[in-house]
Formats: structure tokens, C-alpha cells, sequence
């Protein structure tokens, strides 16, 4: 009878314990996105209130993409020696220190949190595709949905949003920016039980094989799609609000249909990963995103009233399954969670290094011939690059660690 009764009691452990981590993992991506887009709604105000460029308003969404850049190699390296449950919680806490210090006014504390918020960004990033391949090997798809479709909820709701508490009195954009930093001390609390796990690390091998991913044709050609795809995205979260408002749109209405196009990535990022897991080959797929983002853009370029909610509709789409693609190349390319974790610190190295550059080259375009047709234009030349990237990123093979075995290894 005792036997069973400490079964029991172990099995209900074991079920709070899952259920923790479900939890977890749902809060930890809802706070990868909401700190960006929430930026994004508010640039103007931003902009105008300290008498800012429109270059350097630009920064305030390349800075986290050169965290992530700068930042993502040493990820996995920190992860094995204090264990993932450990590396995850101390992003949590940078970034809550980052979104505090940002909301204080001036530039100065406006991008050193900035800064901050980049960095605790960037380890969630590069972990929870590893952790996800790692505790959930039999269910990655719909864990990957799952992580795609909360995070995507809370950006959407952190364009949407943004204005509409900037509004309330005493709030401002300080206030709208730093009432975030609630989500992630919520956060912090329900990982604070994971801490007691160190089983979850990432082993360093010295072999002479180590490193080799970096000599992958095939990792280039994810990190590239990775890089684009996140590319685009920040780039048209940081400019619509203003390329909206220059179409006649309110600063209200622009945060609304940018929430449109946040909101339209929602359903997507659940459903691809299903997809993408069932398949031999993502080709069609790679197919059918970029396709998306290039009529997008064009209708946007347009510029139609009627039009736009259908433009922010189909960007919202294809962004969504751009990064949810993204996503699952790290885990249907790789053999394992430590190939996982270092082709997701590869991908969003030099992904987010190259991303970086689209906000501020599309302010400088724009400052340059004070319209919106060229910068735009460059979007959809980029997403033709997506389109040939993804074909070779779908293609059914897995990244060899020995370079004599991989074919097409640089």
C-alpha cells in the first residue's frame, strides 16, 4: 500500500513538475517579443519627445539585433558550464533590468536598457529551440508552435497596446515601455523551480570536429533565411507605425494595424511547425512564405487605404512563417540538441548581424529621398534572397559534423 502511495505521490510530482515547465516556457516566450514591438508602436513619440533622428530612432530596434548577434556564439558555451534552467533565468532577470532602466528619461538610460533587454532576449533565443528539442524530443512541433504562438500573442499585444497606455495619465512612453517589466518578473517566479534541475546542459566537445557547423553550406543557408526573414520583420515593426501615419492614418490606428499584422502571425506560427514536421521537405513551404512577404510588401507600397489591413495581413503571414521555419530548420537539420543549440547560436549571430542593419539602412534611405517606395522596394529584393534560401534550407538533410562527410561544405 506504502509502495503505491509514494508512487502516486512521486507521479503527481512529476506531473506538477511538467506542468511548470509547460507553464515556463509559455512565459518565457511571451517576454521575447512584447520589449521589441512595444518600441516599435511608440518610435514616434520616442523620436519626437527627445528630438531624435530618424536614424538613430532606427537603433533603438537594431541595438537588440547586435546583442543577439554579438552575443549568441557565447550562449552555449554559458549554458554548459550553469546548466540551461540557470542561463534562462539570468536572461530573465537582464531583461527586466533592461526594460526598468530604459523607461527612465533621457537617451542615455533609453539605450543602455535597451542593451539589456537585447541581451536577456538573445539567451531565450538561442535556448528554448535546444531546450524544447531537448525535454520535449517526441513533441517538437507542437512545443515549437506552442513557444512561436505565445510569443506572437504578447507582441501583438505589445504593438496594440503601447499607445493606448502611453495615453493614460502619468504613463507616457516611459511608463508604457516599462509596464512589461511585469511580465517578466511573473516569469521569473514560475522558473525559479527549474533552477533545482542541472541534468538540462549542453555538453563542450573539443574534438577536432567542433566548429565544423560553421563550414555548412546547408547552416549558411538557414542562417541566412534566419537572418532575412528577422530582417524584414524588425525592419517593417519599427517603420509602419510611420509609413502608416505619412498614408494618413492616426498614431492610434498605425499601432492597431501593426497589432493586425502582430495578431496575423499568430495562427500561422502554431500550424507551420505541424506542418513543417510532417514533411519530407519544407521547399513548398519556403515557396509560400516568401511569396507572401513580396505581395505584401508591394501592396504596401501601393498604399490603397482599402488595401492596407490586406497588406499588414499577408506580412503578418509571412513573418510568421518565416521565423516558425526558422525554427524548425534548427531542430529538422540537426541530429541533436547540442547541434540544435549551436546552429540556433550560428543562425542568430550572424542572422541578427545582418538584420541589424535593415532598420537603420531603411531610416537612411528614407531620410535620403524622403519617401517610402525605395526602402520598401529593398524589402522585396530581400525576400527574393529568403525564397532562394529557403529552397536550399528545405531540402531533406541533416548538418554533418565531419566536413568529408557533408557535400556542398564550404
Amino acid at each position: 500500500m506504502s509502495k503505491n502511495v509514494t508512487y502516486l505521490d512521486n507521479t503527481s510530482r512529476q506531473q506538477t513538475t511538467n506542468w511548470m515547465l509547460f507553464v515556463g516556457i509559455i512565459l518565457i516566450s511571451s517576454n521575447l517579443r512584447a520589449p521589441l514591438t512595444s518600441v516599435g508602436a511608440l518610435i514616434t513619440f520616442i523620436r519626437d519627445d527627445l528630438g531624435i533622428s530618424n536614424t538613430l530612432a532606427g537603433s533603438l530596434t537594431t541595438l537588440p539585433l547586435l546583442a543577439f548577434a554579438l552575443f549568441s556564439p557565447f550562449v552555449p558555451k554559458i549554458a554548459a558550464r550553469i546548466g540551461m534552467e540557470l542561463t534562462i533565468f539570468i536572461a530573465l532577470g537582464l531583461l527586466t533590468i533592461g526594460i526598468i532602466v530604459r523607461s527612465l528619461f533621457g537617451v542615455g538610460p533609453l539605450f543602455i536598457g535597451t542593451t539589456f533587454v537585447g541581451l536577456g532576449i538573445a539567451i531565450g533565443n538561442v535556448l528554448l529551440p535546444a531546450f524544447i528539442k531537448m525535454n520535449f524530443p517526441l513533441k517538437v512541433g507542437i512545443m515549437t508552435g506552442i513557444y512561436g504562438i505565445s510569443m506572437n500573442i504578447f507582441g501583438a499585444l505589445g504593438a496594440g497596446l503601447s499607445v493606448p497606455f502611453s495615453s493614460i495619465s502619468g504613463l507616457g512612453w516611459q511608463g508604457a515601455l516599462g509596464i512589461w517589466a511585469l511580465l517578466s518578473c511573473i516569469a521569473c517566479l514560475i522558473w525559479m523551480p527549474q533552477l533545482s534541475k542541472r541534468q538540462e546542459t549542453i555538453e563542450v566537445d573539443d574534438s577536432p570536429t567542433t566548429g565544423n557547423i560553421w563550414r555548412s553550406s546547408l547552416a549558411w543557408f538557414i542562417t541566412i533565411f534566419m537572418g532575412l526573414q528577422s530582417l524584414v520583420f524588425y525592419t517593417l515593426m519599427t517603420w509602419i507605425p510611420d509609413i502608416l501615419q505619412t498614408l494618413g492614418y492616426s498614431s492610434s490606428a498605425a499601432g492597431w494595424l501593426l497589432f493586425l499584422m502582430q495578431f496575423s502571425i499568430i495562427p500561422i506560427t502554431f500550424i507551420m511547425p505541424l506542418l513543417a514536421e510532417k514533411m519530407r521537405h519544407q521547399i513548398a513551404l519556403s515557396v509560400m512564405t516568401a511569396s507572401l512577404l513580396i505581395v505584401g510588401i508591394m501592396t504596401l507600397i501601393v498604399g490603397h487605404t482599402f488595401f492596407i489591413p490586406v497588406a499588414m495581413i499577408l506580412i503578418g503571414v509571412g513573418c510568421g512563417s518565416a521565423f516558425s521555419l526558422s525554427m524548425m530548420f534548427f531542430t529538422l537539420r540537426t541530429s541533436d540538441g547540442k547541434q540544435a543549440a549551436e546552429i540556433s547560436g550560428m543562425a542568430q549571430s550572424f542572422g541578427y548581424l545582418l538584420a541589424a542593419t535593415g532598420p537603420v539602412l531603411f531610416g537612411a534611405l528614407h531620410d535620403m529621398n524622403g519617401g517610402w517606395t525605395l526602402p520598401l522596394s529593398m524589402l522585396i529584393i530581400i525576400a527574393f534572397i529568403i525564397l532562394i534560401a529557403g529552397i536550399e534550407a528545405g531540402k531533406d538533410r541533416v548538418i554533418s559534423r565531419i566536413p568529408k562527410q557533408e557535400k556542398g561544405a564550404f
